[in-house]
């Protein structure tokens, strides 16, 4: 029996998920066992699969939402892994509908020339994608868990400089386990 699982990539990411030739489609493909087919004018994405490859179709979904979310394939191919995660913040469940208040705090969240963003990758160990309203992050669970806790924290006004002070202190925390 085949089973389908439908998303919806915004069709500016449609090239980035069908990739040169077709190859980051290909690659998902053979990295999951499903098939995927691309509506490269509406932005839809079906991935079909059998009984057997339902767990990968969840991560193939994973997967295309990553890249739809502004992840380059590479970054975004480390959700195959069972040790890798994505959380997606919705900024306007923390800010509101205002357009400015938007652009205020996705500016803090990538920072002057991108160095918050970079700061907070590099602090959390994961990879962060600014896009549209939405903040994303792939990572190791725990990780993720410390990333989305930061990214809040800036986005609700607190000083970068205590944003990734709170970060060190919870990575120590990971490793002194």
């Amino acid at each position: 029996m085949e089973y389908k699982a439908y998303i919806l990539v915004p069709k500016d990411r449609i090239g980035a998920l069908i990739g040169k030739k077709g190859k980051v489609k290909k690659k998902i493909e053979e990295l999951t066992g499903v098939k995927i087919m691309i509506n490269s004018k509406t932005g839809e994405v079906d991935i079909s699969y059998d009984e057997e490859h339902g767990p990968e179709a969840m991560k193939a979904k994973s997967i295309v939402n990553a890249i739809g979310r502004g992840f380059s394939p590479e970054k975004a191919e480390k959700l195959a892994s069972d040790d890798y995660y994505m959380e997606i913040i919705n900024m306007q469940d923390l800010v509101g509908r205002s357009r400015n208040a938007l652009v205020r705090q996705r500016s803090r969240v990538i920072g002057t020339e991108g160095r918050a963003r970079k700061m907070l990758e590099d602090l959390t160990k994961t990879d962060i994608s600014v896009y549209g309203k939405t903040v994303s992050i792939i990572g190791p669970l725990e990780n993720v868990e410390i990333a989305k806790d930061a990214i809040e924290m800036l986005i609700n006004g607190a000083k970068h400089g205590d944003v990734y002070r709170y970060i060190q202190k919870r990575m120590e925390g990971l490793f002194l386990r």
